[in-house]
């Protein structure tokens, strides 16, 4: 070898001569230089070597070299089991690939020479050679180390801690698949399951990261930087997405997706939740390490084959994602579009620490766009609300003037979503959509998007509700209707997070109309009886006072019995209301009564008549109007 070395030395000295020399003489002077410099270029060694283009011997100790290298070579190459099966093999191998990698680096100056060209044509063939041959074994090597590793790990370690409860159908018959971590039909091992997001999975043993490491710096020295990252991205690949499918994700397209009933759709968005979440805080930062780790030293080599790794996996996953984002608007949609827009934007963190780099840019910036299009989904969702509640047509008439499942379905609605409320004021602030004016008062001008929203959408449901009262006939039913539906939206607002958004200012003027509602009932129901008890003039004659007073109270009978047995078969929902309108009906009825019937008991006229005319006394008046909004079936109805 050190007779190789000096015959190298005296080549490059040589062909230094030759290249600068423009004359005989000159390259003589040179080669006198080198002489004075160093014993070993002696003047007789530099003279008598000196060679042409014509000359073969000037590549004599480069055409060794190959040979033996080609020897060495050869035979590794050619056998027909593993080479790392063997430490010493291994080593062998590797020493004579990075003498390979010196003597084509030590020759490429003298490249223009034909004898040395052809001599390097012959190192890179064997370099190809070489580098198949430790393509394959890199591959076996990620293959064997991570099917041994999670073998052995499944019969040494507890996995009490790393269960994973599937909703796959067959999860029983795979359970000991998951276990030991392998795909026994495929043979791919595949990461075990997880709840716990705070761990980091070493998907090969050290021993194995550290060999793929030393092949990977020989592959990157000889330039084969995209061939090594293909067979290793290949591997993880596959590693990565069987991990991910056996989280119960499918794989499925856009268009599919959209094609789901919704039903199986809330299934797989709560399996699509639970695959995210593994794979962004799990499992690709475990692939992150372990592709630090083998391509330690080279960058962008790491990044590249990362990106390839799991660019398949996410592309699945934000596809998933995108296509609920673009599906139907329906309401119902909203809370499951909801928390895949959560979790994305809980999971932005992650996209940003691990795809960190430029390969992984477009991933990153895919996140962030699908994330956005989720917000403008569930802005689109509520715009689907607003134009349900105003298609909504006045058909028939609520029975008794009860609740109208519009109300209910409406506040509900808004009742469970403002659970979400931090999500939607982060949604609706990002639209800066703008509610026509003239629908709201100045005073919302500085309030949050989503208290502007959600105001908006009162006010249409309280436009639909005045147009659906018009379909009743009698006035009072009329209020009573709008009084109901007043009161039971007030309490929803009161018992959500609607209260703090809409203001007290809102509660208390929606509270003085259902008080209006209610002004308005007793008037339209009660104001013509209570006219019947106003007693006459006392200048008229007796006779004609008390014939007055006979058809006043036989007047006040039939309208109060059809007014009882009518109003009894409306409903008043909320218990408190249906009280304070009885008292209220009470308060105003019976002081009237009481000085009626005590007026027309003291008539000489009428004797002893008064008994078949006064058919109520006071407390069956009470009683009668405690039997009111009870419905027809005896019930008020329960509010839910």
């Amino acid at each position: 070898m050190a007779e190789n070395g000096e015959e190298k030395l005296l080549a490059v000295a040589r062909h230094i001569a030759k290249t600068l020399g423009q004359n005989d003489t000159m390259a003589d002077d040179i080669l006198q230089i080198f002489s004075n410099f160093d014993g070993r270029f002696s003047r007789e060694k530099l003279s008598e070597k000196m060679v042409d283009d014509n000359n073969p011997r000037g590549c004599a100790a480069l055409e060794r070299t190959v040979n033996s290298l080609d020897r060495q070579i050869s035979q590794y190459v050619a056998l027909d089991h593993p080479i790392w099966a063997h430490t010493a093999d291994s080593s062998a191998f590797l020493d004579a690939i990075d003498d390979l990698i010196r003597t084509m680096r030590d020759w490429e100056p003298m490249a223009a020479e034909k004898s040395v060209s052809a001599c390097l044509v012959r190192a890179d063939d064997l370099m190809h050679q070489a580098m198949f041959r430790v393509g394959d074994e890199f591959r076996s090597l990620m293959d064997r180390g991570a099917e041994s590793f999670e073998l052995n790990r499944s019969n040494h370690e507890s996995t009490g801690n790393l269960s994973f409860d599937s909703d796959d159908d067959n999860e029983e018959n795979e359970d000991g698949l998951l276990r030991n971590g392998v795909d026994l039909d495929h043979q791919i091992p595949v990461a075990q399951p997880v709840t716990d997001y705070d761990i980091v999975i070493d998907a090969l043993p050290s021993g194995t990261v550290s060999d793929l490491h030393e092949i990977a710096k020989r592959m990157v020295a000889a330039g084969f930087v995209k061939e090594c990252s293909h067979v290793y991205s290949t591997c993880r690949r596959e590693f990565l997405e069987e991990s991910i499918s056996r989280l119960g994700l499918q794989k499925l397209s856009i268009d599919e997706v959209q094609k789901m009933p919704w039903q199986e759709l809330e299934d797989e968005i709560e399996r699509w939740i639970k695959a995210a979440n593994v794979a962004l805080r799990i499992l690709f930062p475990s692939e992150r390490r372990l592709c630090d780790r083998v391509f330690f030293g080279f960058s962008s080599a790491a990044d590249l084959s990362f990106m390839e790794v799991c660019r398949g996996s996410t592309i699945q996953l934000l596809n998933f994602a995108d296509a609920v984002a673009i599906g139907s608007r329906s309401p119902e949609r909203l809370f499951k579009v909801l928390d895949v827009f959560e979790t994305l934007r809980d999971l932005m963190p992650e996209f940003d620490s691990v795809f960190s780099d430029q390969y992984c840019l477009v991933l990153r910036n895919e996140a962030v766009t699908i994330w956005k299009r989720l917000g403008e989904a569930i802005r689109g969702i509520f715009m689907e609300l607003e134009n349900l509640i105003l298609r909504d047509p006045a058909k028939a008439a609520v029975p008794g003037g009860g609740l109208h499942p519009i109300t209910r379905y409406v506040m509900n609605y808004l009742h469970a979503a403002c659970r979400s409320r931090q999500t939607l004021e982060q949604v609706f602030d990002e639209s800066n959509a703008v509610v026509p004016s003239n629908k709201l008062d100045d005073r919302r001008a500085s309030s949050s998007s989503m208290s502007v929203q959600m105001a908006w959408i009162m006010e249409l449901l309280e436009s639909n509700l005045e147009m659906k009262s018009k379909i009743y006939r009698d006035s009072a039913l009329c209020s009573v209707f709008m009084m109901n539906n007043g009161r039971y939206i007030v309490q929803k607002v009161k018992d959500s997070e609607l209260e703090s958004l809409l203001g007290d200012d809102w509660i208390r003027k929606h509270n003085a109309k259902v008080r209006q509602y209610c002004t308005n009932y007793q008037r339209s129901s009660w104001n013509k009886i209570i006219g019947t008890l106003k007693l006459d003039n006392s200048s008229l004659a007796s006779n004609a006072i008390a014939k007055s007073m006979k058809e006043k109270i036989k007047s006040f009978n039939t309208q109060f019995e059809d007014v009882c047995k009518t109003q009894s078969s409306w409903i008043v929902f909320d218990e408190q209301l249906r009280e304070e309108m009885r008292i209220s009906v009470s308060r105003l009825l019976l002081p009237a009564y009481r000085n009626f019937i005590g007026r027309l008991q003291c008539m000489p006229e009428i004797g002893r008549n008064t008994d078949r005319l006064i058919r109520y006394n006071p407390e069956d008046i009470e009683a009668r109007i405690n039997e009111l909004f009870e419905g027809n079936n005896g019930s008020s109805g329960v509010r839910k």
